[in-house]
């Protein structure tokens, strides 16, 4: 009796043990950042899921978040962080979704360095924006013919390494020939804008079509996208420059603001970088 009671407890042991060396690894996850603020992580989700890394409800629209999640085949964590500081801490994740802006700011093209990317038709147009009821003033107008001028476009084409594209539609001389620019000279237009491709633009381009008639600009650099809109409603700054209308709309909403739309300039496709991990080999690709 005891040695089959020996011989039992021999081969409980080894069944066991076989169990427990058979039993699958769990599996790697993998952490992907994504801006926090609704309509660009939305944008940051629907990339990833053209790409085959997750699958987002039928029902998720333009503030679709990572609850929005129903196929995670990957075992991706998506870490939301504030776009602006995504950049700085690409290597703390194994990807990250960077917008556009944010990404030539830290150096990084979109084209090159991106390992996948926005299709051009895909990416939201940058816009000129001011509080509603203002979209008529002369030196709105005057302001929105400069930045929709064939000379942006054309500093657009050959600074490529600013990863924007021009949605300008029918560009300007970059004059209103309905202005009477006389009687702007000597006005002041105050814009918001992010440092990267807008405050550029405005700098390298627009100020001096302005100057040309005798128009001053003074653009005020912000490196979050929720300022740039209060000093607008507020009346502190005349327009700002940096945003899109999904945006631009989910903000009116949450904050009771009231920006509106001037025009279209240019879009910052997003793309995925690379942190930790160096290829898409964990996506099967």
């Amino acid at each position: 009796m005891k040695k089959l009671i020996s011989l039992l407890l021999v081969l409980v042991f080894a069944l066991t043990a076989f169990a427990c060396t058979s039993k699958p690894a769990e599996a790697t996850k993998y952490t992907v950042a994504v801006p926090n603020d609704p309509t660009n992580e939305a944008r940051a989700l629907r990339l990833l899921e053209a790409n085959g890394i997750i699958k987002l409800s039928e029902t998720a629209g333009e503030t679709a978040t990572k609850l929005d999640i129903v196929e995670n085949p990957y075992n991706v964590e998506i870490v939301e962080v504030e776009a602006a500081q995504i950049p700085s801490m690409l290597k703390d994740f194994d990807y990250a979704v960077i917008n556009g802006n944010y990404a030539a700011q830290a150096g990084l093209n979109v084209n090159t360095d991106a390992l996948f990317r926005e299709g051009d038709d895909v990416a939201k147009p940058n816009i000129l924006s001011v509080k509603a009821g203002n979209e008529n003033e002369p030196k709105i107008l005057a302001l929105k013919a400069a930045l929709q001028s064939q000379q942006v476009v054309d500093y657009l084409l050959a600074h490529g390494d600013l990863g924007a594209l021009s949605k300008i539609a029918n560009p300007t001389d970059g004059y209103d020939p309905n202005l009477d620019y006389d009687a702007l000279n000597g006005v002041t237009i105050t814009v918001a804008a992010s440092p990267t491709p807008h405050a550029i633009l405005l700098n390298e381009v627009v100020k001096g079509i302005l100057a040309a008639k005798g128009i001053t600009l003074e653009v005020i650099e912000f490196t979050d996208y929720v300022q740039p809109n209060n000093v607008v409603e507020a009346g502190e700054v005349d327009a700002n420059y940096f945003q899109h209308v999904p945006y631009m709309n989910n903000f009116n909403e949450e904050n009771g603001t009231h920006i509106v739309s001037v025009g279209e300039v240019h879009s910052e496709p997003m793309g995925l970088y690379g942190g930790k991990q160096s290829t898409l080999t964990p996506f099967g690709k």
